[in-house]
């Protein structure tokens, strides 16, 4: 009968299918899953980060079997493992690198989206699971940050769990609880091992599960922005502008992934500390609670918004003081808000002007440096534009987004370095572009003139 599943009658797979949906599955996100046909480079990563996910999960298992996760032991079992276990350096070094590798591939994907406008509706829910997937992420690269007990390790970790204190009334509480102690010690080094290799994890596999789901839900974005599912079909319901997923998009991330595994190889076996970015020296060194690095830094996916934190000094907060006044005399007297909202809005704008110059500067960087991560799930109602891609944005938008990734970019290196007056000038300076570009967004992104978009979706076969 019609709408009913059809099953392999014979055979191991028949045999499985009639217990478990294996075709169904496979029809419905692979060789039945029409993606749009004029994917380009940019869509390599959103496959390779699932593949660095697996390479990290491998490698971690293989780890966790000679590691131990004892203030007293931690640093001599890595030192083992490099030394000692049959081909454990390989091992260390993949998940070491796997673990930059992964922030890559992410950071890439997400910028792919950001050009394309993938966050813009039917896929705002995939894009609220991406950046949960991202947030999940930064907190496994911090708790496994912890595990070597190197240098960097334990004073990193003893800044970053600080933070935490500087939040109003119950900061001091929230970072004992954190840590399991007064200071970074053997409880803090347990606690973290139990999150990286337990707890984070399974929420991260469930929220890539949903990240996937939602998007074949509603179907792949590409780089012209138009819905396939809209334009024309054939006979059988097909979008003629899609094309099955297996075989054509499959193959084409192979190719992605063998051009991929030559870089990670390369870093693996020439570079894998590349220059102390993706492992510090300080880190070869054990921890020693009584002796401070001359230069604390996180690694360097963590450098932008770490110059944000350390951007935010007393001084600074009079800009975002301003900026909230101001915010709040253009909405109240310009602003198209409707009702109460044109009131209600421009009075928590002026109160939160007060509590700049009430809280601390440094609860104020810890708000700026996890803001800088948050505002992004509100992207899909910040952009106002009437068209998706960039392709068909004004000139001075490609401009905009060009500022935006530079800025990102010169934020992370000067994370990376000590701080002095004229990087801290440059950090303020980085974080007023970071934080304007998203605030502002829902102004900008509808001035200018915009391109026609084509009803179809424009490709050439290469």
């Amino acid at each position: 009968m019609a709408g009913e599943k059809t099953v392999e009658t014979t055979g191991l797979l028949g045999w499985i299918d009639r217990r478990f949906p294996l075709t169904t599955l496979f029809k419905e996100h692979m060789s039945e899953y029409y993606a749009p046909k004029n994917f380009n480079f940019w869509y390599f990563f959103g496959s390779l980060a699932l593949l660095v996910l697996v390479i990290q999960i491998v490698t971690g298992i293989f780890l966790v079997m000679n590691y131990k996760p004892d203030a007293e032991l931690a640093f001599a079992s890595v030192e083992y493992i490099m030394r000692e276990v049959p081909g454990g350096w390989i091992i260390r070094y993949m998940h070491s690198t796997g673990a930059s590798m992964f922030f890559v591939v992410v950071y890439l994907h997400m910028v792919r989206g950001l050009f394309y406008g993938s966050y813009r509706k039917p896929r705002e829910l995939v894009w609220i699971f991406g950046v949960a997937i991202f947030l999940c992420l930064m907190a496994e690269a911090f708790l496994g940050y912890l595990l070597p007990w190197g240098q960097m390790s334990y004073w990193g970790a003893q800044v970053i769990v600080n933070l935490f204190a500087a939040i109003p009334f119950i900061g001091p509480e929230l970072a004992i609880w954190i840590r399991g102690d007064y200071v970074v010690s053997d409880a803090t080094l347990n606690r973290f091992f139990a999150f990286h290799v337990i707890a984070i994890p399974l929420v991260l596999i469930g929220l890539v599960a949903a990240h996937i789901i939602a998007l074949h839900e509603v179907g792949s974005n590409n780089p012209d922005g138009v819905e396939i599912k809209d334009g024309p079909k054939d006979a059988k319901g097909i979008p003629l502008d899609g094309i099955p997923f297996h075989p054509y998009y499959s193959v084409h991330d192979i190719v992605g992934v063998a051009g991929f595994l030559i870089v990670f190889a390369a870093i693996l076996f020439f570079a894998p500390e590349m220059g102390g970015y993706f492992l510090e020296f300080n880190n070869f060194i054990p921890a020693d609670s009584m002796k401070t690095p001359p230069h604390i830094a996180p690694v360097w996916y963590f450098t932008p918004f770490y110059s944000m934190l350390r951007a935010t000094t007393e001084d600074f907060t009079w800009i975002f003081a301003g900026g909230a006044v101001i915010a709040a005399v253009v909405l109240f007297f310009k602003g198209r808000l409707p009702g109460i909202w044109r009131i209600a809005i421009p009075v928590i704008l002026i109160a939160v002007a007060i509590a700049f110059k009430v809280f601390d500067a440094k609860f104020w960087g810890v708000v700026a440096m996890g803001g800088a991560v948050i505002i992004l799930f509100f992207l899909p109602w910040l952009d106002h534009s009437p068209v998706k891609s960039i392709r068909y944005r004004p000139t001075w938008h490609k401009f905009l987004y060009a500022i935006f990734l530079i800025n990102f970019v010169i934020l992370g290196y000067l994370g990376t370095k000590a701080p002095t007056d004229l990087f801290n000038l440059l950090s303020q300076i980085g974080t007023v572009i970071y934080l304007a570009f998203f605030f502002l967004m829902p102004v900008w992104s509808r001035l200018g003139t915009f391109k026609p978009v084509p009803d179809r979706v424009t490709f050439r076969a290469h």
